[in-house]
């Protein structure tokens, strides 16, 4: 079996500032467990909210369809409950609901059992001015370990 699964929402921490970060098992189908396996999964335009009932749903996730799945496949785009501690499931609906912050997801991978997990973030977005920043300190370590290179050979 491949372990070495690791899907990742690259957007995440260009968009967000991350606070706080929890690891959540999903609950998943038959045919999306093995698709997530294929590595058939995609994060990027995901975020998570809360029920009626207090649960965490991940929402817009991506998994396609299982190519050997028939009648009995899954939909791509369904909401995913996640799970976690009653007291973690209340202090992030706290935070989401007092402070404005959002729940995205970070990375979806199999731990060594083979169970699929999701690490969700408590984050705040970023106006276009820290954007620009993160970029900019970006093209600036570029730009640095370029001149450390080629002053080494």
């Amino acid at each position: 079996m491949q372990n070495n699964i690791n899907i990742k929402n690259r957007r995440a921490k260009f968009d967000y500032e991350i606070l706080d970060k929890y690891t959540a098992g999903i609950v998943l189908g038959g045919t999306e467990i093995k698709s997530i396996r294929l590595g058939k999964a995609s994060l990027s335009q995901s975020f998570c909210e809360f029920n009626d009932a207090g649960e965490l749903f991940v929402v817009n996730m991506q998994i396609d369809e299982y190519s050997y799945g028939g009648h009995y496949n899954h939909k791509p785009k369904a909401e995913r409950k996640l799970l976690l501690n009653k007291r973690e499931l209340k202090k992030l609906r706290k935070e989401v609901t007092t402070s404005g912050l959002t729940i995205i997801p970070l990375n979806l991978f199999l731990n060594d059992r083979g169970l699929a997990k999701i690490n969700v973030a408590l984050a705040k977005g970023k106006k276009l001015y820290d954007k620009r920043d993160t970029i900019k300190d970006r093209d600036n370590k570029r730009d640095l370990s370029r001149i450390k290179k080629s002053f080494n050979n």
